[in-house]
């Protein structure tokens, strides 16, 4: 008997694949790998966030000042106002009418206040990402501002991670990006200040380098420029990294230089900008000095602030007796960070930037209460408490981590907004 030919309908449809279907499959492989990677450091940042977080708002209802104070220093309707005061006012402000800079003169001023403070003074990619963020998704600029802090910080507990990660493991990771939620000064991080997006772009700009993602690095220190003048210690240290790199290889220099050109580009373009538009060069330098008291004095101003908060004296720029006294306490123990930072030998761009962010803000007068704020970029600080801690059992971590997340709720917000200046 002969066999009978299959006809066409007879034979299983070949589906070829589209090109479109493997596209998402392949997307959909990397989100899964990004989520099974950044998600326990994410998560743990974000729920010990969100426990500070919500001791900082319980503490200001129970108080009530934030009634009494005017809406721009620290006072509002509600407490939800306080997280748009100090700083965030001057955000909005310009997040809804531009800049305008100007060096105008204040009659009879006190030294260190002859010049009219200005919007000027603050750099433009926080708020341009505000009101990107507003017209875009419709919420006001408060909402946006918020929006852009909370994810900024996300990415920047997946930054930490990602450096300590190289350094010390997945679970030194973890708990480093933790430790960061609960930080003093970590009460600005979510809030209308633009803290959290700088430490996502310096974290993932270390990292760059560590992998040796040059143009990667340098790309993103430019962005870091347009946030905060404090990117000057991060810019020195991928520059330095990349002169040790072309040290050390001799060939393929095209990369580490371009980082170093990049680098700092947007902090002087933004500097140079303002200095065009009030007609003086060292507009910015002027403004910051002259409107703010704010400049690098060589560490007088916190020599004088400590001295005062050891002797109980108060005649000293901006003294806050709690903010000054937590202040002091986390001065007196950088020596001892620096020293198990430094014991474990981390990649150049990290202790470069580390010490540099030090010098800056300890180098600097400004309001000495703000040393916990100031120093919230120097995250890797914090890896060799990581690494100490790691041995710990996860029990205990929660245990260490959970109160110290219902304590920051205190000295790390409602401190810093509320009994001094943020």
């Amino acid at each position: 008997m002969s066999a009978i030919p299959a006809v066409a309908s007879d034979v299983p449809e070949q589906r070829s694949e589209e090109p479109g279907d493997a596209a998402r499959a392949d997307w959909r492989e990397r989100g899964r790998a990004l989520v099974l990677r950044f998600g326990p450091a994410v998560w743990c940042y974000a729920v010990l966030k969100l426990i500070g977080f919500t001791v900082f708002m319980k503490l200001l209802s129970f108080s009530g000042d934030y009634v009494k104070k005017h809406p721009r220093f620290g006072g509002g309707a509600n407490p939800w106002d306080v997280l748009a005061s100090w700083d965030g006012w001057w955000y909005q402000q310009i997040a809804q009418f531009g800049y305008h800079p100007a060096l105008v003169p204040v009659p009879g001023g006190l030294p260190g206040f002859t010049v009219e403070q200005n919007s000027a003074a603050f750099f433009p990619l926080y708020p341009g990402l505000m009101r990107l963020v507003s017209d875009g998704t419709g919420l006001g600029l408060y909402g946006a501002g918020m929006l852009v802090s909370v994810v900024a910080s996300l990415f920047a507990a997946a930054g930490i991670y990602a450096v300590v990660d190289q350094l010390a493991g997945p679970r030194a990771g973890v708990i480093a990006a933790g430790l960061w939620a609960i930080a003093p000064g970590s009460g600005a991080e979510w809030a209308l200040y633009s803290d959290s997006l700088f430490v996502a772009l310096a974290a993932w700009a270390c990292y760059c380098v560590m992998t040796r993602q040059w143009i990667a690095a340098g790309v993103i220190t430019l962005v870091a420029g347009l946030n905060r003048p404090t990117s000057a210690a991060l810019i020195g240290a991928v520059g330095l990294a990349a002169l040790v790199e072309l040290y050390r290889r001799g060939s393929g220099v095209a990369r580490p230089v371009a980082a170093m050109l990049l680098a700092p580009l947007g902090l002087l373009g933004y500097v140079g900008w303002v200095g065009w538009r009030t007609g003086e060069w060292g507009g910015y330098f002027k403004l910051q000095h002259d409107a703010w008291l704010h400049y690098f004095d060589f560490g007088h101003g916190t020599f004088e602030a400590i001295r005062g908060v050891l002797l109980g004296r108060s005649d000293y720029p901006f003294a806050w007796p709690v903010t000054d006294l937590l202040a002091t306490l986390i001065v007196l123990t950088l020596p001892v960070l620096i020293v198990l930072l430094v014991r474990l030998r981390p990649p150049l761009v990290l202790t470069a930037y580390t010490l540099a962010t030090i010098v800056s803000v300890l180098g600097s007068l400004g309001i000495f209460g703000n040393t916990s704020r100031y120093l919230l970029p120097a995250f890797p600080l914090l890896i060799a408490l990581a690494v100490a801690m790691r041995r710990l059992s996860w029990p205990v971590l929660a245990t260490v981590l959970g109160t110290g997340a219902i304590a920051s709720g205190w000295y790390a917000g409602y401190v810093i907004f509320e009994l001094g200046i943020p």
